[in-house]
């Protein structure tokens, strides 16, 4: 059982540590904290702590340092979160002001983020499939290029270009574009794939041109609505790894393969739990089933309209959990707040 005291003492280790990346003593905990004892009962109680395997000493006769244990224990005692500068505060209202639309919001929240805590940012994209399509367009640019315009009740636009179906005209494209229309228009994101996979499953095998080209067409939206629906991250800070490399205990490959994949971190941050404030952390050793064991990854939860998503950083054990957790937040609720104003003036 580690008391109240052992508690302020594991809290002194970890902060010490984090900020001067070197082993913690006793003398340096009583020259740097008022606890009011000496160093020899400070001793006894990092060595309750010891006992605990919430710190370990890496060298003989040296200070200690945090386990992963340590740090799970050190963040769930904490008492409150870093509050950010009114800088900080600035810098994100600002580098996410007016995004041009989802996609751009989201490339900047993971930018500002690691802008402000030097980690690799992450943040998933909403899952879209119970949104709406409002709006499907095509604009014929040329003999060969089409651009498909689809559009959701969240503001969800898709633009792709395409190549234009072999034969179609000017006079097709209205005719096309209604075809289209009474196919995924007022229905879900996921009703609509369903349906263009109906269309191509039963389509016959004499067709005519405009047949042709509605099937080529449909299977182009029907491919940009199963990536609204598709869970995704934007990331941004990876060359933070290679310059934080020494604090890690291995190989930092593991982290670049789970970034360059997705599959795994999106896997991770789904199966974290928040507490009531919507925060999460899954450190080091946590996170050993999904190759992670030299990480740490934390996460806000963001309210994105149609569901909740979330805002996350991933570094080394030894970061400054109550900034980076901090920071993540004010970044969630900035990115909600946002998403809300959005979905009312529609």
């Amino acid at each position: 059982m580690v008391t109240e005291r052992g508690l302020k003492v594991l809290r002194a280790i970890v902060q010490d540590y984090v900020d001067t990346h070197e082993p913690v003593g006793s003398k340096s905990i009583v020259e740097r904290h008022a606890f009011g004892v000496s160093a020899a009962t400070i001793r006894n109680d990092m060595a309750l702590l010891e006992d605990e395997e919430l710190i370990t000493a890496p060298h003989t006769s040296s200070g200690r340092v945090p386990t992963d244990k340590g740090y799970r224990v050190f963040v769930d005692h904490l008492a409150e979160l870093r509050p950010l500068s009114q800088a900080q505060r600035s810098a994100i209202s600002t580098f996410l002001a007016d995004p041009s639309d989802l996609d751009d919001l989201l490339s900047r929240t993971v930018r500002v983020l690691t802008q402000l805590t030097g980690q690799v940012a992450l943040v998933q994209y909403p899952s879209f499939a119970s949104a709406n399509v409002t709006h499907v367009e095509l604009v014929r640019l040329d003999d060969i290029r089409m651009l498909v315009i689809i559009v959701t009740d969240t503001g969800r636009v898709s633009q792709r270009l395409t190549a234009t179906p072999s034969g179609v005209h000017d006079d097709d494209v209205a005719v096309l574009r209604a075809q289209l229309a009474s196919l995924v228009t007022g229905r879900s994101v996921g009703d609509g794939s369903e349906r263009i996979e109906a269309l191509r499953a039963q389509a016959p095998a004499e067709r005519g041109r405009r047949d042709d080209a509605l099937l080529t067409l449909a299977a182009v939206v029907g491919e940009e609505l199963d990536e609204f629906r598709e869970n995704r991250l934007v990331m941004a800070g990876a060359a933070t790894l290679a310059k934080r490399e020494q604090d890690f205990r291995g190989s930092i490959h593991p982290l670049l393969e789970a970034i360059e994949e997705q599959v795994t971190l999106l896997r991770l941050m789904s199966e974290m739990v928040a507490d009531e404030h919507g925060l999460s952390a899954s450190i080091g050793r946590e996170n050993d089933e999904f190759g992670l064991a030299e990480a740490s990854i934390i996460a806000s939860d963001y309210d994105a309209g149609v569901g909740r998503a979330r805002v996350g950083l991933m570094g080394p054990t030894r970061m400054d959990y109550p900034s980076n957790l901090s920071a993540a937040r004010a970044v969630a609720r900035y990115l909600s707040r946002l998403l809300d104003e959005d979905e009312g003036r529609r």
